[in-house]
């Protein structure tokens, strides 16, 4: 007997994303016959180090900052119509996460949901951790903020096996947020490479939410999408081959065409034949994408190799501070003001500052961390130009130093400057490695 559809929604892409998108993702699923399954993508890589750093703060913190407010909406309907919920919101602190979700639906006046724990990707907590770090060469005598493995869907698809309406993880594979849920309800084994690899690559069309539906894909004039303000995030239908037709939420704006899933298809993908992940390694060397209705396109032909017998881990360590500051200038030789306002706080920190010099208005994006292309550049006499000036330090009173002379500014020259900015946060350095992923227990709990 053939099992009943799949049908796999994303509310949000990123930590930040709009509050506002889970609930038309929400409704349209509830409106699907089959299983339905929630995802929110929250996590990047500077994100879990900045949880880690909360949680240090304050103990009971370390999740999703906006968790509450993704899941208020939506709660009640995803508990009363059986969609399941996963997400990585779980971030630094999973369990924090998971109580925090208790303390909601009780407050909602719900019934309390059967809430799934993953564990096994904070190595910071692996009983043989200094062994481990060693093995991976993370640098001795540097303060170690966070080190997580990629963890796959196995623990995702035995905790829904296991009846979780919710599932919290931490760090895990974007695409295993998808592949979780369709192992568990077709019943694919872990080394079912070709079901495993064309489910990942739907689930890395869903991951950045609104990118696949003509978010990112947005250009006037080029590419235009309608109703941009209102975009919708996407839904797939799931095959029991992984194959994926992928919309958006119903009565939304934006679009599904074949050149919004071309773009996200190769997002990120640096080699098209292998996309390599903790579940699998996905091909889409032969893959099609076929408009095939109305803001409906279909993903066949995927292929999937064996995984990797390591797994990949992201380290953070404290880097200092970041020092930023900014101040306007507008008007006749407005450029010219900026420009001798750059050169005197150069002087004045001294030319091993290290600064980097941004005119906003002239040239910043393409500019070079050094200046030399800035310093390149004529003076063209723009009128309205910002000038932003950036530096990292080992300590802090370095670093506010720099934003008490982008301040003087105001009164000691040039003339005309104006609209004062500084801000002062502190830097993370990364180092990316691989651990033997016989050396990770990937497992989850039931939180009661």
């Amino acid at each position: 007997m053939s099992k009943p559809t799949l049908w796999v929604g994303c509310g949000a892409g990123f930590s930040g994303d709009r509050l506002d998108a889970p609930l038309p993702v929400v409704r349209t699923l509830c409106g699907r016959s089959g299983r339905r399954v929630l995802i929110l993508e929250t996590l990047a890589e500077r994100t879990l180090a900045l949880a880690q750093l909360a949680r240090r703060e304050q103990p009971s913190l370390g999740y999703e900052p906006l968790l509450e407010c993704l899941l208020r909406p939506v709660l009640e309907a995803c508990l009363a119509n059986a969609v399941c919920i996963v997400s990585n919101f779980g971030a630094a602190n999973p369990m924090g996460a998971a109580q925090k979700i208790h303390a909601l639906a009780a407050e909602l006046g719900l019934r309390k949901p059967r809430v799934a724990v993953l564990r096994g990707d904070d190595l910071m907590a692996h009983p043989d951790a200094a062994a481990l770090f060693e093995s991976m060469g993370l640098a001795a005598g540097k303060s170690l903020v966070s080190a997580n493995a990629y963890l796959g869907a196995e623990a995702i698809a035995d905790a829904l096996r296991d009846g979780a309406d919710i599932v919290v993880t931490g760090r895990v594979a974007d695409p295993s947020l998808t592949v979780g849920p369709a192992m568990a309800h077709y019943g694919w084994s872990a080394d079912d490479w070709a079901r495993l690899g064309a489910a990942t690559m739907a689930g890395h069309l869903l991951e950045c939410g609104s990118q696949v539906t003509g978010g990112y894909f947005a250009d006037p004039g080029y590419k235009d999408v309608p109703d941009l303000a209102h975009v919708g995030f996407p839904i797939a239908q799931i095959d029991a081959d992984g194959g994926c037709v992928v919309g958006k939420a119903a009565g939304t704006g934006g679009l599904v065409s074949a050149r919004t899933v071309k773009e996200q298809l190769l997002y990120e993908l640096h080699d098209p034949a292998a996309y390599v992940t903790p579940d699998v390694v996905a091909d889409i060397g032969e893959a099609t994408v076929v408009e095939c209705g109305a803001d409906l396109v279909a993903l066949r032909g995927v292929r999937g190799h064996p995984r990797p017998d390591t797994l990949k881990v992201s380290a953070f360590y404290e880097g200092g501070w970041l020092a930023e500051g900014e101040i306007s200038y507008g008007g006749p030789r407005a450029e010219g003001r900026a420009r001798l306002a750059a050169e005197l706080i150069r002087t004045r920190i001294g030319a091993g500052g290290g600064l980097r010099f941004d005119l906003i208005g002239v040239l910043s994006t393409f500019g070079d961390d050094a200046g030399r292309l800035l310093a390149a550049t004529p003076d063209r006499g723009a009128t309205d130009v910002r000038l932003r000036v950036a530096g990292k330090f080992g300590e802090r009173e370095q670093a506010e130093e720099v934003m008490r002379e982008v301040t003087s500014l105001y009164t000691c020259g040039p003339a005309g400057g104006g609209g004062v900015r500084t801000a002062l946060r502190r830097r993370l350095e990364t180092h990316s490695c691989y651990v033997d992923r016989n050396r990770i227990d990937a497992r989850y709990d039931i939180f009661q």
